[in-house]
């Protein structure tokens, strides 16, 4: 759907400790990395990525929504990204006022931003 997404932080290596472990679970890992301010750039496939970098301005939070092929994704992002100092923001499971098979997870980053993964897939 993207290129790229890019944004700042205002603590590079807690939020660069909380992204890596966070989508791990996805397959999403560390492509490149350069200095805090120019960034890193995290990725499946090399073909779009997230990328961070140290920033002392005070942009509005922002809601990134993450596709997780199976619900056991789901969970382990869960898990992994409040065990990496997220913060709950709605535990694993259904949602289905958004449609019957929306199986997503919610977790607050360390700058405030409202991170999600979604399975779209119905139950096995």
């Amino acid at each position: 759907m993207f290129d790229h997404v890019k944004f700042g932080v205002s603590n590079f290596e807690a939020s660069k400790t909380f992204y890596l472990n966070a989508l791990e679970p996805l397959g999403i890992r560390l492509v490149s990395e350069g200095t805090p301010d120019y960034g890193v750039e995290l990725s499946t496939d090399d073909e779009s990525s997230l990328c961070l970098f140290q920033s002392d301005e005070k942009p509005a939070h922002l809601h990134i929504a993450f596709v997780a092929d199976t619900r056991q994704q789901v969970d382990a992002f869960y898990h992994q990204a409040l065990a990496a100092g997220g913060k709950d923001n709605g535990e694993p499971g259904l949602r289905p006022h958004y449609h019957a098979s929306y199986y997503a997870a919610f977790v607050i980053d360390p700058d405030g931003h409202n991170i999600e993964v979604v399975c779209h897939q119905p139950a096995p």
